[in-house]
């Protein structure tokens, strides 16, 4: 019986490796990375309730770096998967639910031990693998974020769960957070090993059941995820993990009576298509299911004429190209005054221009592949569509093969058009697109910034000029959830900046905060009298 309030361990951020050549871990990873790309090739599961399932159609699994090297299969289910899937969670429900809250921290605390030691070098190679991050991109995100979610998700329930109503004279008043009456979706997306896991385990954390349908791309890293969850004790159908096409999981989905909440980061397209869907079956939910979304971006860095050329060169080449572009929070649009022009694209182009591409187990190559074929013809397109147009021209990169990965030139085009196509929408690769602007236009520039994009996710300006900043922060108020000062718009750490945006964004509910976890639970006042009344009858009648 636990009849204490127990004091978690006080979360602190991970702390990240530097790979230096030389180093210990270096050697490590790139000794585990070999192993993993060596191996005979394996075949991942689907996981349902205390199941592993196989099915017929499998699917192979590749490096986008080397897509011709095939890593294993993962099995392709059909909607009876789905129906079990939910089955499972839902006969998972009550137990999980009812277990004391410090046996669910428990559970996730030793999951980040495990990652944060034994796992640390699988899970980083496996996402070196399958997303094609370097070894430093992978380490902050398959690791030290994941770590730092799991380890600050526990600080923040006991936050939660010690957030008490005041009781007067006569009653005692108390609040209690229940996970929500169903089972969660999450759908995750491919670029983050630690947003994949997140979505899962922050519901979890919070009493839930999850459903987690992860991209397809991404399924080689998530099968360690379910390792570690298993390692450390996590039950069988609290987290039931589906490897189905989306329409064919979406039907049974949308129109199951205990749907409780979905957990979505990934395209704006299909965020709000989902969200249709959940509003078309209304009525047949217990309860209007919690809905939150981290979706698009099409972020943005402002330089003021007081700000430092090579500092804006560097938040452009860093937040524009690690990862290939392909983060939600990449820099894709920029906005620099005429009087630094110059002297910002010498140093961009002399450090963009230094850039090594290849595989990542090369950790010298600052930039790896893009993360499939369909991304790459996507995002070729519009480098060719481009190089077409008169109001645009490309400095440096433009060029792309695919022969034997995905492979695309950090692109830079400048326009004298501050609606050009490539200033407005959403790419998800290495293509950032440069408007330059007359110094007295400063302010007209930021009301461009405002209007240009529908998605409102991160932006940073960069300035030595204070009044200039704090215009900028109030000019852009809505245009960023996240918004950095003379930094790039990238780097969101757990504990430090909660991270998501708002209008074609998302939900803005802020991963990495308590007020996220607050989205999987549903509160029950209770209001205890001690001496109860035995007369209806109030002083006033006398």
């Amino acid at each position: 019986m636990s009849n204490a309030i127990f004091k978690v361990p006080k979360p602190v951020n991970e702390p990240i490796n530097s790979y230096a050549p030389g180093s210990k871990e270096r050697e490590l990873l790139l000794g585990e990375y070999k192993i993993q790309f060596n191996q005979n090739p394996i075949e991942v599961p689907m996981y349902i309730g205390k199941d592993q399932v196989f099915t017929e159609n499998k699917k192979p699994m590749s490096p986008p770096h080397d897509h011709k090297k095939v890593l294993g299969h993962f099995n392709h289910g059909d909607a009876s998967h789905v129906v079990k899937a939910i089955d499972a969670a839902m006969e998972a429900r009550e137990k999980w639910s009812s277990l004391p809250w410090q046996d669910r921290a428990a559970i996730f605390l030793r999951a980040a031990d495990l990652l944060a030691g034994p796992y640390r070098y699988k899970m980083n190679a496996a996402t070196m693998l399958a997303q094609s991050k370097n070894v430093f991109q992978s380490e902050i995100d398959s690791v030290c974020e994941l770590i730092d979610f799991l380890r600050y998700n526990v600080q923040y329930m006991t936050e939660i769960y010690s957030q008490q109503p005041d009781s007067q004279s006569g009653v005692w008043n108390r609040l209690e957070y229940r996970p929500l009456e169903g089972f969660v979706f999450a759908v995750t997306p491919f670029n983050f090993t630690a947003i994949a896991a997140n979505l899962c385990a922050a519901p979890a954390m919070m009493g839930n059941v999850v459903v987690w349908k992860p991209a397809e791309s991404q399924v080689y890293s998530a099968q360690v995820i379910m390792e570690i969850f298993q390692e450390a004790g996590l039950p069988d159908g609290v987290v039931n993990m589906i490897t189905v096409d989306g329409p064919v999981a979406g039907d049974i989905v949308f129109k199951h009576k205990d749907l409780a909440g979905l957990n979505f980061t990934g395209s704006t397209g299909v965020f709000r298509h989902l969200w249709k869907e959940i509003g078309l079956n209304l009525e047949k939910y217990r309860s209007y299911p919690r809905i939150v979304g981290e979706t698009g971006g099409k972020d943005f860095i402002v330089a003021h004429e007081s700000a430092d050329p090579k500092e804006v060169a560097t938040a452009i080449a860093r937040g524009s190209f690690e990862f290939q572009g392909q983060k939600c929070s990449a820099a894709s649009r920029g906005y620099v005054p005429r009087s630094l022009w110059a002297d910002v694209k010498v140093s961009l182009l002399e450090q963009v221009n230094s850039f090594k591409m290849g595989t990542t187990e090369d950790p010298s190559n600052f930039v790896n592949a893009v993360i499939d074929e369909r991304a790459f013809d996507k995002i070729a397109a519009y480098i060719d569509d481009v190089k077409k147009q008169s109001d645009a021209e490309i400095i440096t990169g433009g060029g792309y093969d695919k022969s034997v990965g995905y492979f695309i030139e950090p692109t830079i085009v400048v326009t004298t058009n501050p609606k050009f196509r490539t200033m407005c929408e959403e790419i998800f690769g290495p293509v950032m697109t440069l408007y330059v602007y007359e110094d007295a236009d400063f302010d007209v520039m930021l009301d461009l910034v405002d209007d240009t994009s529908e998605y409102a996710l991160t932006g940073s300006i960069l300035s030595k000029d204070r009044y200039a900043i704090n215009h900028a922060m109030k000019k852009l108020e809505n245009a960023a959830g996240n918004f950095y000062i003379n930094d790039k718009p990238t780097g969101a750490v757990v504990g430090q900046q909660p991270f998501g945006g708002a209008r074609g964004s998302g939900t803005n509910d802020k991963a990495g905060a308590a007020m996220n976890l607050l989205r999987w639970v549903s509160a029950r006042t209770i209001k205890e009298t001690f001496v109860t009344p035995k007369d209806y009858r109030y002083p006033f009648l006398g």
